[in-house]
């Protein structure tokens, strides 16, 4: 007896015109300054179909002169989380917080870091288990500054709640130390405690914005993994803006594989991805 054939009826995928992805391209970048690819056109049809079919729109082409006719728009936070990569992890680049640790034994308190690029919150908390251990006094004071251009990760950082396979890479100590582990309903969930979470407050910044904090200078800055987005003309102009709001001897995080040492003069190569601000 023969086998049925059967006929599978596979959805096509939403496709995007080369001038509806580079006019998206545009506004991206000069939004954000996130480069995008001809590699995400692919993800760029999804994001910008779903987008324009949320709001009732006939065409993607009439999102983006929405998007451009409305600079105020609420829209514009959707659109530009969609493009973010929120790749993170406790404890991530360890020999990171192994420098940083020993940097703030040098420095005198109070100790302020920003976190550029904070995501859903793995890197702030990791900052301030290091340096709540780092710091020498019982007086001696520090402040992370936590900021991102994804309003969604932000929100997901705000909460300090994560899975505990998402925890599995804290050290033991630190876990029990600087986490409250769910019970019942919440088991399988970790909560960051306010020692740690008190010490940060999370903004949504956009690293291209004409205004920049000049209310206060940081000991360090963290920013790793976020300037391969950009082209080198706007890397150059934001680490040379990083070196403004920096203290004297400050020191600057990179992604391990970025490299700025040819970008500009504001910065010398201390070790691995780590920078000094040239005072």
């Amino acid at each position: 007896m023969p086998v049925p054939q059967y006929q599978f009826l596979i959805p096509a995928q939403p496709e995007v015109g080369q001038d509806d992805f580079e006019h998206a391209a545009r506004l991206l970048k000069r939004r954000a300054g996130i480069m995008l690819g001809s590699h995400k056109r692919e993800m760029a049809a999804r994001t910008l179909s779903t987008r324009s079919q949320k709001l009732g729109l006939e065409s993607i082409a009439q999102y983006l002169t929405v998007l451009e006719q409305n600079q105020s728009s609420a829209e514009w936070n959707a659109f530009i989380n969609a493009f973010t990569i929120n790749h993170t992890a406790f404890f991530r680049e360890q020999h990171h917080f192994e420098i940083l640790s020993e940097f703030v034994r040098t420095r005198k308190s109070p100790i302020s870091v920003w976190c550029a690029a904070a995501s859903t919150g793995e890197e702030p908390y990791t900052i301030a288990m290091t340096l709540r251990e780092s710091l020498q006094r019982a007086d001696d004071s520090a402040s992370i500054w936590a900021t991102d251009i994804d309003t969604q990760a932000l929100e997901r950082a705000r909460r300090g709640v994560y899975s505990l396979e998402r925890v599995k890479t804290v050290p033991e100590y630190y876990l029990k130390k600087y986490f409250h582990r769910g019970k019942d309903s919440k088991a399988g969930l970790a909560r960051v405690k306010p020692a740690i979470y008190d010490m940060i407050r999370f903004d949504q910044f956009n690293l291209l914005s004409p205004s920049w904090p000049t209310d206060q200078k940081f000991d360090a800055i963290f920013c790793r993994n976020t300037m391969i987005y950009f082209d080198k003309p706007t890397q150059t102009r934001i680490l040379e803006r990083f070196a403004s709001v920096m203290k004297k001897g400050g020191v600057l995080f990179a992604g391990h594989s970025e490299n700025f040492t040819y970008l500009t003069k504001a910065f010398q190569l201390r070790g691995q991805t780590v920078y000094t601000v040239v005072s």
